[in-house]
């Protein structure tokens, strides 16, 4: 377990925690203008609501070229997440939006209320090659709007009729709702779930993470996942140099005793305005850690705060990062976690159509 407890019970300026991820909205990189508040204006104004906005997207399955990803097909139904992890690497695509990278990117969620269509005229299209699509990449299929809107679940019943293989990464405990479906991919071996862990802590958890689900609600997911038949892995991810590093050895002991079967870690990684929003953070609730974490990662990319090339972005480079995998690996061997599965497609069959029952 953890060596010792953070003194996390407010921020450095006294000042108590929103209950989100970020106090910052800076304006997007690709607007021409930047609109300031008077000084002080904004300081005693309560955490804005978090707002749905319909996405009218067309189609729905993404695809990349990343070598260190995995799965090269991709479904996200929500951009944006409510869950307002502050280290998120997601937040710069919020820009493209018009939206923000900071508060806008976890209270103005895009909703794509046309997914399951969507993905089931994708599937039984003659151009679609079966192979695994990860759900989501991006933002998290599991945030906590899903409860009510039920669109991954949607996705995976159609998934289901498929037997469309399906890789799922997430923070939420929410992915217990789903265990039925999840069963029936498992038993055409066509489903593997990932719980992401950064820390154990519960009160780094509240304000790094703070609509996610505990560490110990995690904990109870892959136990449930792995009571069910279902294959689940762990992702220590991030791994934060200098703040969370020291809980790699305790984070994969406590999800193999859940019944993790594979595990991986990445970095924390920094792109675009991501880094001036987690520099705000260290400075608020971490300043006595603030040089130490960001010159571990400095040291880890060549002098910057973060490096995007394929295979280092996740890893980094150098002594410490050499460091890190080392004390991964050996940790991950002693507990006897194995490869994450290979997903089949060979079962795979088109849906039926919307509306008609399937005769298998």
């Amino acid at each position: 377990m953890p060596s010792r407890p953070l003194p996390v019970a407010g921020r450095a300026d006294g000042r108590r925690s929103t209950g989100r991820g970020t106090t910052l909205n800076p304006t997007s990189r690709f607007e021409p203008l930047d609109v300031a508040p008077d000084p002080g204006h904004d300081a005693d104004q309560p955490s804005p609501r978090t707002r749905f906005f319909k996405d009218a997207s067309r189609s729905i399955l993404a695809t990349n070229d990343s070598p260190d990803v995995g799965l090269d097909v991709g479904i996200n139904v929500y951009r944006g997440c409510e869950h307002g992890c502050v280290y998120c690497f997601a937040r710069p695509n919020h820009e493209f939006l018009g939206f923000s990278a900071g508060l806008d990117f976890e209270t103005k969620i895009m909703v794509k209320d046309d997914a399951p269509a969507l993905l089931r005229a994708r599937l039984r299209s003659r151009s679609w090659r079966p192979r695994p699509i990860m759900m989501s990449g991006n933002t998290d299929p599991y945030q906590p709007a899903e409860q009510r809107l039920g669109l991954t679940r949607r996705c995976l019943e159609i998934m289901a009729e498929a037997r469309q293989p399906v890789g799922l990464i997430t923070k939420n405990h929410g992915v217990t709702r789903d265990l039925d479906l999840l069963r029936r991919l498992a038993d055409h071996d066509a489903v593997a779930v990932t719980l992401s862990i950064t820390t154990l802590r519960r009160d780094l958890q509240r304000i790094m993470e703070p609509r996610t689900s505990t560490p110990a609600r995690r904990l109870d997911a892959i136990r449930a996942l792995a009571g069910a038949g279902i294959p689940v892995g762990v992702n220590l991810a991030p791994v934060v140099p200098g703040l969370t590093d020291e809980e790699m050895p305790a984070i994969l002991e406590a999800a193999r005793e859940a019944g993790a079967r594979w595990a991986g870690y990445i970095l924390l990684r920094l792109p675009h305005g991501v880094k001036d929003l987690f520099d705000d953070w260290l400075a608020q609730w971490f300043p006595d850690r603030r040089e130490r974490v960001l010159n571990k990662l400095r040291e880890m990319h060549g002098g910057a705060l973060y490096d995007g090339a394929f295979g280092v972005r996740g890893k980094g480079t150098g002594v410490y990062a050499d460091q890190l995998k080392g004390l991964f690996r050996r940790a991950a061997a002693k507990l006897g976690y194995e490869a994450p599965p290979s997903l089949n497609a060979l079962a795979f069959r088109p849906p039926p159509p919307e509306g008609q029952l399937s005769l298998f």
